[in-house]
């Protein structure tokens, strides 16, 4: 998950440059409650930042900046993010952010891995019938395949080359979304990557998990229905349709003519016992971005998502879907589990839209383990957040759905396939493995290493280095994660470029000198990322 940054010489392989150190200590302002001319003042001058600083930024001609996403600050500083368009093609690899002062001068830069990326021809050899083809046979296992082909230019390792960028959607064995994204070299028809189109958190499912809550709901004619006036998400009952036949504008509304819903037993024959966890924990979530970090919704845009109960036939899972901007569970295999709607699951599959409207890390590589691990961090904090006497925050993620755990932060090969540290290997292994290194490292900075019990649970941290670090505690290591995933992190951000951007969003929120500086640093130091 390079070459030069900004005004001075990369110092990692994930173009994050690291500049030096505030005078004076930033604290982030909410992007949503500033100005609208403040924010247009600063894509004005970002773009001019851009053009007259070609050289830094690779821009030149036949290249187009797309707006992304602009973070502004209390001290009128901006962080405005531009994906990037070659003749009207999309650069994959080339997203980048224009870091401003208060008064709209360029101050430092962060970029993809691509930094010019002009290719000789964008006319393809290998038309797109046949890379649409390649990429049904590179996902066996999906029925009723339908594939997307897409012209871009792939740049996501540097080197910019016409490709065929190729979505295959279809459904799986459990009626849940299913499909591939497959790349392949436009002019030679060689294969360069392929990797899953959907972020899924796997797991069992064995209770309704939060005991007694309080659900907000919208009266209707007779009643009530389980639409969130103030955050604005609606639950509804999928009715085990396949979850590629779903839009937000599919389901069935829960109504009840008493405004109480469910009966709180696993298996339950009454439908909406599910949609109670599901609609709460999406509340919870809205609000721990929103409370904490000043984020206003997944897109930062206070528009609430359509979730979905009983998806699919034994569907044994949950995730997210960027395309319906859904949150989709299942109903367990029937048997054992019941459905995944869990505070830290439903946090982690929400996160993955987070994260596709900011840094929109490459589900692939080191950026994938990135992009699992961000939705684990933020799942867990937003289990730490609620505070719910029965599902208690810790340090292990999934353990309500998946008893004992499905994975750990402390330790996370004792699941027997995560890396506790980083090794140059470490972007082989499956994207939900190599989030170990990014879990490692928050558990670090938050509580250090060695043996202790929080909240009843015992955990046994050890270092990668032989070190030992102590923590600053989960709430300043997730505001200094958010940061960087917002305003530093792009699209190839890899593991050395996470320590960059990380440090650089300490430096922003406690200064270089500070503790939390010292202990984000010693903890990437103690998984083995320097």
């Amino acid at each position: 998950m390079t070459p030069t940054t900004s005004l001075r010489r990369a110092r990692t392989a994930a173009a994050v440059a690291v500049v030096a150190a505030l005078a004076a200590v930033t604290v982030p302002a909410t992007t949503a409650s500033a100005a609208p001319g403040m924010r247009e003042a600063a894509i004005a001058k970002a773009r001019a930042n851009v053009a007259r600083n070609a050289g830094v930024f690779g821009f030149g001609a036949g290249q187009d900046l797309v707006l992304k996403d602009v973070v502004l600050d209390a001290d009128g500083a901006s962080h405005v993010r531009f994906d990037r368009t070659y003749q009207g093609l999309p650069v994959v690899g080339g997203d980048l952010v224009v870091h401003q002062d208060g008064r709209g001068r360029l101050k430092d830069s962060t970029r993809a891995a691509a930094h010019e990326p002009a290719v000789a021809s964008t006319v393809p050899k290998v038309p797109a019938r046949t890379g649409a083809a390649d990429a049904l046979t590179a996902a066996p296992g999906v029925r009723d395949a339908v594939s997307s082909p897409e012209l871009v230019v792939w740049a996501a390792d540097g080197t910019p080359r016409l490709a065929w960028r190729t979505t295959v959607e279809g459904t799986g064995e459990h009626g849940q979304p299913a499909g591939r994204v497959v790349v392949t070299d436009a002019t030679t028809g060689e294969q360069i990557e392929a990797y899953d189109a959907e972020h899924q958190a796997t797991g069992t499912g064995n209770s309704e998990y939060t005991g007694t809550v309080t659900v907000d709901t919208t009266p209707v004619s007779g009643g009530y229905t389980l639409k969130d006036p103030v955050r604005g998400h609606v639950t509804k009952d999928a009715r085990n349709a396949s979850a590629n036949s779903l839009n937000s504008g599919s389901g069935t509304a829960f109504t009840s003519a008493t405004n109480v819903w469910g009966d709180g037993r696993k298996f339950s024959t009454d439908r909406s016992t599910a949609a109670v966890d599901a609609h709460a924990n999406t509340a919870w979530t809205y609000d721990y971005y929103k409370n904490v970090h000043g984020r206003n919704g997944i897109k930062n845009d206070g528009k609430g998502a359509t979730v979905f109960v009983h998806v699919g036939t034994n569907w044994d899972n949950a995730q997210w879907s960027d395309a319906c901007f859904c949150m989709m569970t299942g109903d367990g295999n029937g048997t054992t589990d019941p459905e995944q709607v869990d505070l830290d699951t439903m946090g982690h599959e929400m996160t993955h839209g987070v994260t596709s409207a900011t840094a929109n890390l490459r589900y692939s590589g080191e950026s994938g383990g990135l992009n699992e691990s961000t939705s684990d961090i933020f799942g867990t904090m937003v289990e730490w957040y609620a505070g719910n006497s029965i599902d208690k925050g810790d340090y292990l993620f999934s353990d309500q759905s998946t008893p004992p755990w499905l994975r750990r932060f402390d330790k996370p090969s004792l699941d027997g396939r995560s890396a506790d540290c980083w090794s140059s290997s470490v972007g082989k292994l499956d994207v939900h493995n190599s989030s170990g290194v990014g879990n490692h490292w928050f558990y670090l900075a938050s509580e250090g290493s060695g043996t202790k019990t929080v909240n009843g649970v015992t955990y046994n941290s050890p270092t990668c280095n032989g070190s030992s670090t102590a923590g600053i505690g989960n709430q300043k290591v997730a505001k200094i994660w958010y940061r960087a995933l917002t305003v530093y992190m792009t699209s190839t951000t890899n593991y050395k470029g996470a320590r960059a951007a990380s440090l650089n969003a300490a430096r922003d929120l406690y200064g270089s000198g500070s503790a939390e500086y010292a202990a984000v640093a010693a903890a990437w130091s103690a998984v083995n990322v320097n």
